[in-house]
């Protein structure tokens, strides 16, 4: 069991994992407990990501009757921010600069293909809805639960994807790591909306980054908070003191030319349906739905846009002409908030 596992730790950080560890495939008891909880409560504010079937998302062997061990996978998406351009643009949030997902999976495909090469049944999970892959990692000892939900991994930080290998093979499980945080709740009042309702409990009702993948109109109230975030929020994880630390101590390495740290929103606000999903495809848009993401530029605009710049007022009346009621009033909202209520008026 352990020279197996030895070749499995050998071939993830070969593969390019940054922390690689194991747990048992026992159901998350708690975890279901708590999802179960909180979806009552409507914190889950209608995401489906691993709130849909909490039975399912909690019971590794839903995913692979017969499992026995998890082999649990950290991948870093570290990366320097760069300098905001010139025109209005809107924040993405590093794991979305580029699909880091991608190569994550490739790495544990690899762990998986070593297991069935031994005679073993593997599944790999990532960024999938089967299986909470946080609660994974905190049992095979990657690190521990901050108070902003996110998994910190010891001395490294939280910028980190997750994903599982779901496996027969019997393996030795770690040991979990401590809590790491102690006093510190510094995440906790660097919400813009107040989503960490408490220490470990996020109301998705009010989290940026939900909120900019749900359906519908964009909260109003939330509008303002929003800033320049146009896909996902990093800023509990900013303030987050392990992370800065990482920093300090290991900088992080410049952004690649593919990383997409910002995007200009009035690109996004003249461009095609088919163009926006062949640039921002591999982000959850809801039901594929451009106008989701010309929504949230709307937002954004209103918040960093600048209401005489004449590219911008070209830009807000043909939003305030679109036939969709939902852009018109973001639009709207937009133009006002730009002093540009004149905009409306005619």
């Amino acid at each position: 069991m352990s020279s197996l596992w030895e070749r499995v730790r050998a071939v993830a950080v070969d593969a390019g994992l940054d922390a690689v560890g194991v747990a048992g495939a026992e159901p998350f008891a708690g975890t279901r407990h708590h999802l179960i909880e909180r979806k009552a409560a409507g914190l889950h504010g209608g995401m489906h990501f691993t709130y849909g079937n909490p039975e399912r998302s909690t019971t590794p062997e839903s995913a692979l009757p017969g499992a026995r061990s998890l082999v649990v996978g950290a991948r870093s998406y570290r990366a320097a921010t760069p300098r905001r351009p010139s025109a209005p643009a809107g924040r993405v949030a590093r794991y979305s600069w580029h699909d880091h997902y991608e190569p994550l999976r490739r790495a544990l495909d690899a762990v998986a293909g070593l297991l069935t090469g031994e005679g073993h049944r593997a599944v790999v999970l990532v960024d999938d809805n089967r299986l909470v892959d946080r609660e994974a990692a905190v049992r095979a000892g990657l690190g521990w639960y901050g108070k902003n939900t996110n998994v910190l991994l010891a001395d490294h930080g939280s910028l980190f994807v997750l994903g599982s290998v779901v496996t027969d093979a019997v393996l030795p499980p770690a040991i979990p790591v401590g809590d790491g945080c102690g006093s510190c709740a510094r995440c906790l009042p660097a919400c813009p909306t107040g989503a960490l309702v408490a220490p470990g409990v996020l109301d998705a009702r009010r989290c940026l980054a939900h909120l900019l993948q749900a359906e519908g109109d964009f909260p109003v109230e939330f509008r303002a908070a929003l800033g320049d975030h146009l896909y996902g929020c990093d800023d509990c994880q900013e303030v987050c003191p392990p992370n800065r630390l990482e920093d300090r101590r290991n900088p992080p390495p410049v952004a690649g030319d593919a990383d997409e740290a910002w995007v200009p929103v009035l690109d996004i606000l003249g461009a095609s349906d088919n163009e926006l999903l062949a640039r921002h495809g591999r982000w959850y848009v809801p039901r594929r739905q451009p106008r989701y993401l010309r929504r949230n530029a709307l937002v954004v605009l209103g918040n960093v846009g600048d209401g005489s710049d004449p590219d911008v007022e070209a830009a807000l009346r043909g939003a305030l002409a679109d036939p969709d009621p939902m852009l018109r009033s973001h639009a709207a909202w937009a133009a006002e908030r730009l002093g540009r209520s004149d905009l409306v008026a005619t």
